[in-house]
């Protein structure tokens, strides 16, 4: 019975990691998600007071791309499999990013 149990929980097993925007700035902000394999994902046209949904991507070292209004900032992370990551837009479109473990 303890065995079925511990098989049961739904801890992630290698799944690559996902990010969305929270906008609660003053304008649309898009995000481009270019992965170290080549791969580019896309989250546009986010509304002030919206998320996106999550966008899943190939973990490695990520560059983030993030237009607000006409400002492009960049920053480059290594992304780690099992995370999902939030990048928050403040109402003075400061940008933060945050990692969310899916093992915890």
């Amino acid at each position: 019975m303890i065995g079925v149990s511990l098989n049961s929980c739904s801890k992630c097993k290698g799944e690559d990691p996902t990010a969305r925007i929270i906008n609660n700035g003053t304008h649309k902000a898009s995000v481009q998600i270019k992965t170290s394999g080549g791969n580019t994902v896309n989250i546009n046209n986010v509304d002030p007071g919206t998320a996106s949904p999550y966008a899943s991507y190939a973990a490695g070292t990520v560059t983030f791309t993030i237009t607000v209004n006409v400002n492009d900032y960049v920053e480059t992370v290594v992304m780690s499999q099992c995370f999902d990551y939030d990048i928050s837009i403040n109402a003075q479109n400061v940008i933060t990013t945050t990692p969310i473990d899916r093992n915890d």
